[in-house]
């Protein structure tokens, strides 16, 4: 059977990075579907761009603290590098 690395008090620690990128799909839906500014090919790429690639980052990012704390709770020993 296979491990299950993310567990109950894992999704709780990365609940400060879920939250954000929650905002950030919301924001990313609202910018498609209200379009305030009109569709200028420039502005409407750049601006959802940013908001993409701010997403992609923090995910990137809490995937990466998700299987940090995993393992480490697995392990028993906090990983130090010096």
């Amino acid at each position: 059977m296979a491990e299950r690395y993310i567990d109950r008090e894992t999704l709780l620690d990365l609940t400060v990075n879920i939250i954000p990128l929650g905002i950030l799909a919301f924001f990313f839906v609202l910018f498609l579907v209200v379009s305030p500014w009109g569709w200028d090919p420039l502005f409407t790429t750049l601006m959802l761009g940013l908001i993409v690639w701010h997403f992609l980052l923090l995910a990137l990012l809490t995937w990466l603290a998700g299987r940090t704390i995993a393992k480490e709770e697995r392990t028993g020993e906090p990983q130090h590098t010096e």
